[in-house]
């Protein structure tokens, strides 16, 4: 996994690309894991923020089956991602453009993404996605995260104040 492979070695449609080996799952249906180096199955103590596996309680960890991050020939499933185009188009592949269904959604990787100013309203640059129903086209859209607001500025003063003034209180009934 994660390393670079010429595209010729699958096929002839493939030359001159570029690959990169993401992921993949053996006959059995194991995915690919990060991190362990072995080309076949291990049992793995998995807790709660490995991939693979969801705790159902706090502090619970579980052995379970993963399978290696080196390829071999039990695998079923192969993820790859074109890192470099070749000379020929591959049908369903390259030669449609498809438009980007999801976009950034907190104010920091929009401003990132976009080249934003910080006095530039993110709002208007999250990515929409037309849905449309009968003759009518509405677009839905993320709400933006951490966007920090005339509303969210005076609730933080307000909270600050109050906490204030129950402290001076506090200390004058002591």
């Amino acid at each position: 996994m994660g390393s670079d492979v010429d595209g010729e070695v699958l096929g002839a449609q493939f030359k001159g690309y570029t690959l990169r080996i993401t992921g993949g799952n053996d006959k059995q249906g194991f995915t690919m894991k990060q991190g362990i180096l072995v080309n076949g199955r291990v049992k793995i103590l998995m807790r709660k923020k490995c991939t693979l596996y969801r705790p159902r309680r706090t502090g619970e960890r579980k052995r379970k089956s993963a399978r290696g991050c080196i390829c071999g020939p039990d695998l079923s499933v192969i993820a790859l991602k074109v890192l470099v185009k070749g000379d020929a188009e591959v049908p369903g592949l390259t030669d449609v453009q498809r438009e980007r269904r999801l976009g950034p959604k907190t104010v920091s990787s929009i401003r990132q993404a976009f080249a934003l100013r910080k006095k530039d309203n993110p709002c208007k640059y999250v990515v929409r996605r037309p849905i449309v129903r009968g003759e009518k086209t509405i677009y839905k859209a993320p709400k933006v995260q951490r966007l920090v607001t005339e509303t969210r500025l005076r609730r933080k003063a307000l909270n600050k104040r109050s906490k204030k003034a129950r402290w001076t209180a506090g200390k004058e009934a002591h």
